[in-house]
């Protein structure tokens, strides 16, 4: 049998710190809630912080108490519908726009805000600093900075743009195939130019001044990839982009083709353009998301090169 004392969320170490952190939050809400009513103050942290808000803002709409509480609109309206029935706040109609109701602290909510100040924050803060061995600055100021940092963007939005973009080699011959086969396959059917350029690479790509990206991840290894082809002519066509549909979802795709329009930036102002068909519309819509245009010249210039193609489109303004 395993050690049954273990800490199961504890061992899991980073991965688990929503888990942790949901777990210690519980456990001082619920004991702050014991405080405030073992002082005759039966409020929950969250009512008592709003009461705080007014006392230090003056009075506000329920979206601003809901941003600066950091709640929905819908838990904020819970919290005022519940404070007003107990009279510790109003709501009233702005002098400036009656269409618009603000909240404001009755006498009695001054009344208990002011003891809750007086009586319970000082030696909570002693509590709370004995708790943390003198170290709740540090505490807060990581909270603070892990807050903010998942404001500008989500732990899955850092997660699902975990994507590494890896150069050619030959050894990667293989996966370039195989991802590209895979849509064609499942879409198309392959054409004698597919196979061509995606059972020799280093022939109609590389060796032609060309280049070929991929994108991995973590936890797939190799998942798309990408060519860039110059034709005979002095253009240069951006083909064979295909993601695993394993990997669908994790924005592989836009990663990619962002990191290859970059690299593009080395053929020093050629025409880039690209060959494609209706059918793919998610891939219709990120080359145009990331600067691509349906462009009738290029269609007539190279359209025929694929027998699906019905779409074709060059890169930069129109």
């Amino acid at each position: 049998m395993g050690n049954l004392t273990e800490d199961f969320v504890a061992a899991l170490g980073p991965i688990a710190m929503g888990s942790r952190l949901k777990r210690l939050s519980d456990r001082l809400l619920s004991d702050a809630a014991d405080i405030l009513d073992t002082a005759g103050l039966p409020l929950l942290p969250t009512q008592v912080a709003l009461l705080a808000a007014l006392e230090r803002h003056g009075p506000m709409t329920i979206g601003a108490a809901a941003g600066g509480l950091g709640v929905s609109q819908p838990a904020a309206t819970r919290t005022v519908a519940n404070l007003m029935e107990r009279g510790l706040i109003d709501s009233a109609a702005a002098a400036e726009d009656g269409r618009v109701r603000l909240l404001s602290l009755t006498a009695t909510g001054s009344e208990v805000i002011a003891r809750t100040r007086r009586e319970i924050w000082p030696r909570l803060a002693q509590v709370v600093s004995a708790l943390c061995d003198g170290r709740e600055h540090e505490l807060l100021t990581l909270m603070t900075s892990l807050e903010v940092r998942m404001s500008e963007q989500s732990m899955a939005e850092r997660f699902n743009a975990a994507v590494q973009i890896l150069p050619w080699a030959p050894e990667r011959a293989r996966a370039f195939h195989d991802i590209n086969i895979a849509w064609i396959e499942q879409m198309f059917a392959v054409e004698a130019h597919d196979r061509d350029v995606l059972e020799d690479p280093q022939k109609f790509i590389i060796d032609r001044g060309g280049d070929i990206l991929f994108a991995a991840l973590p936890d797939l290894g190799i998942v798309g990839a990408c060519a860039l082809m110059p034709t005979d002519d002095g253009a240069v066509e951006l083909t064979k982009m295909g993601v695993f549909e394993s990997a669908r979802g994790r924005k592989v795709g836009e990663a990619l083709l962002a990191a290859v329009l970059e690299r593009a930036r080395a053929f020093d102002g050629r025409t880039l353009f690209l060959l494609t068909n209706h059918k793919c519309a998610p891939a219709i819509h990120l080359y145009q998301k990331l600067g691509f245009r349906h462009d009738g010249e290029i269609m007539a210039r190279y359209g025929a090169s694929y027998e699906r193609c019905d779409v074709a489109m060059r890169f930069g303004p129109a």
